[in-house]
């Protein structure tokens, strides 16, 4: 484990980690096993993390304490901003500058999956068992975050499928329309929203959705799972592999972005627009629709309070394009893995060192721990009823003290204590519901040598060709001539290769 002091407490310290070759010295020192140091899983340890930070600035210390104190150790954490963690992360694991702990989201960049493959970091599978919360993890979850067969890292276990849609109801309400339920009807509210001044002010300064520079965890591909479009791949009973932007549904996903676009029922800049300046365009009751992750929906409300105070918003989750119950889905992202927590070789010398750090995150796993991360200090930051839902008392302090961790809960379902909230509770409600129509996607534990190492640069090209349709810079000859380049740079050879993998993983 480290022996340096804790660093990166404050915005200050986290700018001195910017550059990323600076990371292992922000890590601090050798391990304990490697000086000598009594050692065993119960001793207190000195642990670095390389961590994805998703607000602002870096929390304070004071959940920090709580959970120091709960895993019996000091944790050292080197935060890499979420805008900037693919480079930052490709930079580190090409220079070796890691720490402990390492936060790796990015399951399907090419640099990462090598890394993992070359015996970069620990493989935990064989450990797991042997921890109480570790051992909770399903056959399903470790499978899917394996890669060529093997767990390099304890899964970030997420809510297989947790996207929808949220709605003004009060815009419907004002305009007399009822809650659509096929994209059809959606698109009518779109037309409305945009066209019928919905909020009554007597101009046109509204649209119906309001989107992202994401075609992934934006709208599109929520959309996309209305129109029956397969999640990434899509395998034939006879094991042919055929990419999700080869099939017509992604094509008529294309087509209802371009008309939403055309028709102006959709924020014009979307395609450069950052998840915070589309949330803040709700939230200032610039638009109406809002597709993404359910639970959302609690932090827009909260955002539009002293902006929008009539706002009342509705989920949907039961949404087609047929409007036929039978034919709902909704992709799941990843698989219902969030990336892994892994443990680097360099940094975790040996495995009595591994199974310390094995135990503190296995302690992360409890309902106190999870407590902290997501809801903070009783008393200081939420009340709790005797049904164990917790009201937030601070906003503010919870905002600064708390809300940072919460992308690093290696679980974030399956406890007591929940939200208050009726809207958190509603989005709860209705992610667990959409489990039953998840789309998995069957190639995402596979391995294909070329898409690791050419996936990142061919995606790019069909997120291009995408954009480009949608916005009216390609005709349908133009993208499909898209896909053709995408096949004779490589594609073929990932389809061909995905293929024999999922052969051999049936037999």
């Amino acid at each position: 484990m480290k022996t340096a002091a804790k660093k990166v407490r404050q915005t200050g310290a986290l700018l001195l980690c910017t550059t990323f070759l600076l990371l292992a010295a922000c890590g601090g020192g050798g391990s304990q096993a490697a000086t000598g140091e009594p050692y065993d899983e119960n001793s207190k340890a000195t642990i670095s993390w390389l961590n994805i930070l998703h607000t602002a600035s870096p929390p304070t210390d004071t959940i920090l304490n709580k959970i120091e104190e709960k895993t019996n150790a000091d944790i050292q954490f080197s935060w890499i901003p979420d805008a900037s963690k693919e480079e930052r992360i490709n930079t580190s694991l090409a220079s070796d500058s890691l720490a402990d702990v390492v936060t790796l989201t990015l399951l399907d960049n090419s640099s990462v999956r090598n890394s993992l493959k070359s015996g970069l970091f620990w493989e935990v599978e064989p450990y797991l068992n042997d921890y109480p919360n570790l051992a909770k993890i399903s056959e399903d979850t470790r499978r899917s975050a394996s890669i060529g067969g093997k767990l390099y890292g304890v899964p970030f276990q997420k809510d297989l499928a947790r996207n929808g849609i949220t709605i003004r109801k009060d815009w419907l309400d004002k305009l007399g329309m009822k809650v659509p339920h096929t994209t059809d009807e959606l698109m009518e509210v779109a037309r409305a929203f945009t066209e019928d001044d919905p909020d009554g002010n007597g101009k046109d300064d509204t649209t119906g959705f309001v989107d992202r520079s994401d075609l992934v965890y934006g709208a599109f591909k929520t959309l996309s799972s209305y129109f029956g479009t397969p999640n990434i791949w899509q395998v034939s009973e006879d094991g042919k592999m055929t990419p999700e932007f080869m099939t017509d549904s992604y094509v008529k996903t294309m087509d209802y972005m371009k008309t939403l676009y055309e028709k102006g029922y959709i924020n014009q800049d979307f395609a450069v627009t950052a998840k915070t300046d589309q949330q803040q365009k709700f939230a200032q009751g610039r638009a109406g629709i809002y597709v993404g992750a359910i639970f959302d929906s609690k932090n827009l409300l909260n955002m539009a309070k002293g902006l929008q105070d009539d706002m009342d918003l509705v989920l949907v989750n039961d949404m087609t394009s047929t409007g036929n119950e039978a034919d709902r889905a909704i992709w799941a992202a990843n698989n219902g893995i969030g990336g892994l927590l892994a443990f680097p070789r360099s940094e975790v010398k040996d495995e009595a060192e591994l199974k310390r750090i094995l135990k503190f995150v296995n302690d992360l796993m409890d309902e106190e721990s999870y407590a902290l991360m997501t809801y903070g200090i009783e008393g200081t930051h939420y009340t709790v009823d005797d049904q164990d839902a917790v009201t937030i008392t601070d906003t503010d302090l919870w905002q600064q003290e708390v809300q940072p961790f919460a992308a690093s809960r290696p679980k974030e379902s399956g406890y007591a204590i929940h939200d208050a909230d009726p809207l958190k509770q509603e989005s709860d409600k209705l992610i667990a519901d959409n489990a039953k129509y998840a789309v998995l996607n069957p190639a995402y534990s596979l391995e294909s040598e070329t898409y690791n190492t050419q996936g990142s640069e061919l995606q790019k090209m069909i997120m291009d060709a995408t954009y480009k349709y949608i916005l009216g810079e390609l005709d349908r000859a133009g993208f499909d001539a898209a896909v053709e380049s995408w096949k004779n740079a490589g594609g073929a050879t990932i389809i061909s290769e995905y293929e024999a993998a999922y052969k051999e993983s049936q037999s």
